[in-house]
């Protein structure tokens, strides 16, 4: 199968960064790969909280087609409208794009002084990159290359600003930079091919403001805990780094907080003084909300010990795919350890056993290995268990059989198939981000009988509301795999979302000749796209949740509307970007350069899709134009 992405171009949504200005502190870290990563500011003078700002910078991304998309961030650099460049990275951050779909990950806090921002440049390594995709219901390999076909190296790509939108940084005051680079709109994937071959063009569209807003999470070594004042201060590791220093950050904590210390679950100031136990440099993650109005970060729940012990000692993140006995079997797992950056792993097998510590994220009840079933996202800790010498095929292994694994949030996709009191039933497309043939649900049920079945699976969802819930319709659940063995229900639903709250993302491409006449019309209020076009390419389809709609089979022609909230729209050409923050002049300016003979290559718009109306109110509009011949 052939998914022509590279005709859109354009779209919004893989990396968000928030850039909030405080009282300056230093930023810590050696200099970046620019020079001074403090440049303008002098963090340790007595004047600095007066003439410096903290520059918070969080990746995320939109769902696309990859399993993985690990690359090198080299250098993020801020530019200002008279050439001068401000670098907000200490140093070199491996970033996988594709598991930061539904969070964001703050990256570092810089220090920069006041000024004006027009844009800016972000460098990517693909040198040693890890791209995984899925290809006939299994996930593999792939090789990036660009338009010519040669393997990428070091990317710059563009970070534009509309005129009326740049970035004012000002002593004292706040300022959000919001970033999008589509992984999905600017990459074709082949998977036609041995090994599956990924064409990339990528580039970015920000705006001074966030479009989306999504759970943070705050990761770093451990400073310093004020327990009388909710708080904690730390060194900055993004991703899943284990070591360096991207700047200070403070993460403030309530009563309703939930600590995970050391395998102990605690909450509120029990586990705040359980933190202030620690060593300094003790890991920590934190999930929550900035704040944009007070530019404040507070924890939901926060994490302690995320790194291995010693050097035998490793951590895997994934999704347990298969079970026998105590044995996992975890697909597309992330695996770290001590001195070497985290790897990911095509299939990983975790041993588990009556000493295994399990804990489920933000719950504070006591469970076994019992409770780890076929579906589960998970993090696992422990040494390297035993393989079979001089196999090249072996599986690696991770022995958590005196460790621990920690049960995370878990996010279904599907179609509803039945709905009732406290309960509703989904066929399965996805869990997060693989497919559902990767996933072997044998033992999961309380008899053979009763093993959780893809198309009718039952998910428990207690007192939710369920009023939007449509059969027919597509839905996701977030919450937890039930015990091995104990099915039905095969999921405990904690957030239910229907298909008038699902993310949608349209995506038609006209052709590598492009089509001067892609819509029906273009008014300030919408764009209605003009189905019957004979440059239609192979590209036409509508993405709610999981559920993939062919634009052709709608009755009614789709009507791309601005949301009524933060958005952003633009109209691209390769290595230029063009972004308007008002919806009519947007349309005026690709209304007058269709009729100055431009071409439209490909477009893509994502928001919340209206099947009734046949109307997706888009906080994001991207086209790719071609120049008139």
């Amino acid at each position: 199968m052939r998914r022509s992405l590279l005709e859109i171009g354009w779209n919004a949504a893989i990396a968000m960064l928030a850039l909030a200005v405080a009282g300056c502190g230093g930023s810590g870290g050696d200099g970046g790969p620019q020079g001074s990563f403090n440049p303008g500011c002098v963090p340790d003078s007595a004047s600095a909280s007066q003439n410096c700002g903290t520059v918070l910078v969080a990746v995320t991304d939109a769902e696309g087609d990859f399993v993985s998309y690990t690359v090198d961030v080299l250098s993020l650099t801020l530019r200002r409208p008279n050439g001068a460049t401000v670098e907000l990275l200490p140093a070199t951050t491996r970033i996988d794009f594709a598991e930061l779909v539904e969070l964001s990950d703050l990256i570092t806090a810089a220090t920069v002084a006041p000024g004006d921002f027009a844009g800016g440049t972000l460098r990517l390594d693909y040198s040693d990159a890890e791209v995984f995709v899925e290809a006939g219901g299994d996930v593999v390999a792939a090789e990036v290359v660009d338009e010519t076909g040669q393997p990428l190296g070091v990317v710059e790509v563009e970070i534009r600003l509309a005129d009326a939108d740049h970035l004012i940084v000002t002593r004292g005051r706040a300022a959000l930079l919001s970033v999008d680079f589509d992984l999905a709109a600017s990459h074709e994937v082949d998977t036609t091919s041995t090994p599956p071959v990924v064409t990339a063009r990528p580039y970015i569209v920000a705006t001074v403001a966030p479009i989306e807003e999504k759970e943070l999470r705050v990761r770093g070594a451990l400073l310093d805990v004020d327990v009388a004042a909710r708080e904690y201060t730390i060194a900055i590791r993004p991703w899943r780094h284990l070591d360096g220093d991207h700047g200070r950050f403070t993460v403030h904590t309530t009563a309703q907080t939930t600590f995970e210390i050391d395998g102990e679950t605690l909450a509120g100031s029990a586990g705040l003084s359980a933190l202030a136990g620690l060593d300094v440099g003790t890991l920590t993650v934190a999930f929550g909300k900035l704040d944009v109005a007070t530019r404040t970060f507070t924890a939901d729940v926060v994490h302690a010990g995320e790194a291995p012990a010693d050097g035998n000692g490793f951590a895997a993140y994934g999704h347990v795919t298969a079970r026998t006995s105590d044995r996992l079997t975890v697909e597309a797992a992330l695996v770290a350890r001590p001195g070497q950056r985290p790897r990911f792993l095509r299939t990983l097998h975790v041993d588990v056993g009556p000493d295994t510590t399990v804990v489920k994220s933000g719950d504070r009840t006591a469970l076994d290995a019992a409770a780890i079933s076929v579906g589960q996202r998970l993090a696992a800790f422990g040494v390297a268990g035993v393989v079979p010498p001089n196999d090249p095929a072996a599986i690696p292994v991770l022995d958590a059989t005196q460790g621990r694994v920690r049960l995370l949030p878990t996010r279904l996709h599907g179609t509803v198939g039945d709905v009732g009191p406290g309960r509703l039933e989904l066929a399965l497309r996805a869990i997060d981000r693989l497919p559902v043939a990767l996933f072997d649900f044998t033992g999961t049920g309380s008899a053979p009988a009763l093993d959780a079945d893809p198309a009718e699976y039952e998910v428990a969802t207690g007192t939710l509301e369920l009023s939007g819930t449509e059969v027919g319709e597509a839905a996701s659940v977030i919450g937890f795999v039930t015990a091995f063995g104990a099915a039905p229900p095969d999921f405990e639903g904690r957030t239910v979302i229907d298909h008038g709250e699902l993310r949608a993302r349209l995506g038609i491409g006209w052709g590598p000749d492009g089509t001067t006449a892609p819509f029906l019309s273009l008014e300030p209020t919408g764009l209605v796209l003009d189905l019957g076009n004979p440059d239609i390419g192979a590209r036409h389809h509508l993405t709610v949740g999981a559920r993939v709609i062919d634009l052709l089979d709608l009755s009614t022609p789709p009507t791309i509307a601005p949301h009524p909230g933060r958005a952003s729209f633009g109209i691209a050409a390769p290595g230029h970007v063009e972004l308007f923050a008002d919806f009519g002049q947007f349309v005026t300016e690709l209304a007058s350069r269709l009729s100055a003979g431009d071409r439209a290559a490909g477009l893509t718009a994502v928001g919340i899709y209206d099947a009734a109306s046949s109307t997706l109110n888009a906080r994001h509009v991207g086209v790719l134009m071609l120049p008139a011949d």
